[in-house]
């Protein structure tokens, strides 16, 4: 187990032992797993790794954009005073991982049905007529993670399960997070993650197909994001929803 939080990684401990045969066949790490240098040399054997509500609580990217037509932009956070409020700032996307993790999103649009390319393109006609900005949460931690791992357990197998749906989120854009904090028995869900203060929940919704286009990357090393104008999905690396 890899656990990042002392606190968890002991409770782990003692669930464990509760029988003390187990033991003998569990181990805690407490540490970062998106850190290639804590998983040491590379492991050829075959594996399983098991992520159960692992992906809702990894870091995320917000991107914004003035209109349907405009590139996505990187949003920084800047407070100008100590007790000044954080504000976000815009710019244009200079983050390496945040181009690559987008490229990825972009690419799923390939394999829509006929149905979803008529939306496409009236939606395309429909932010001509009438433009209005979008924000996206893009799963740059779960990226990460998986490229560390396809790096050092080239031949793992990959269970995750986690929500691809979560009800009452009041944040805007698209895959944004549940963003609550419960005091005295009571849950409070915040409109804005910038009034969370380091005591509340954060919880993103995972898209599974995103996240499968992220396996498929990660495993055959990124070869299929050479050519950015002919992406085609990667069919080496089976998988099932």
């Amino acid at each position: 187990s890899v656990e990042i939080s002392p606190a968890l990684a002991r409770k782990q401990v003692e669930t464990v032992a509760e029988v003390s045969s187990h033991m003998k066949r569990f181990n805690v790490e407490c540490r970062n797993a998106t850190e290639k240098s804590g998983w040491g040399n590379v492991d050829e054997q075959p594996c399983w790794v098991l992520m159960l509500e692992v992906l809702d609580n990894l870091p995320h990217d917000v991107v914004y954009c003035e209109n349907q037509n405009s590139p996505w932009m990187e949003v920084l956070l800047e407070r100008e005073q100590h007790e000044s409020p954080i504000s976000e700032i815009y710019r244009p996307l200079q983050d390496s991982l945040l181009k690559k993790c987008i490229d990825i999103i972009e690419s799923t649009k390939t394999d829509v049905n006929w149905g979803a390319r008529v939306f496409s393109a009236a939606r395309s006609i429909i932010s001509k007529i009438a433009p209005k900005s979008r924000r996206a949460w893009v799963p740059t931690g779960c990226l990460q993670l998986l490229e560390v791992l396809h790096g050092v357990l080239p031949n793992m197998s990959l269970i995750a399960s986690d929500f691809s749906y979560l009800p009452d989120v009041r944040i805007p854009g698209e895959r944004a997070p549940l963003v609550s904090n419960k005091k005295g028995g009571c849950t409070e869900d915040y409109s804005s993650y910038l009034e969370a203060k380091g005591d509340a929940d954060i919880f993103f919704p995972t898209d599974f197909l995103i996240l499968e286009r992220i396996d498929h990357y990660c495993a055959e090393g990124g070869s299929q994001l050479k050519d950015e104008k002919n992406l085609k999905p990667i069919k080496k690396r089976r998988s099932t929803i």
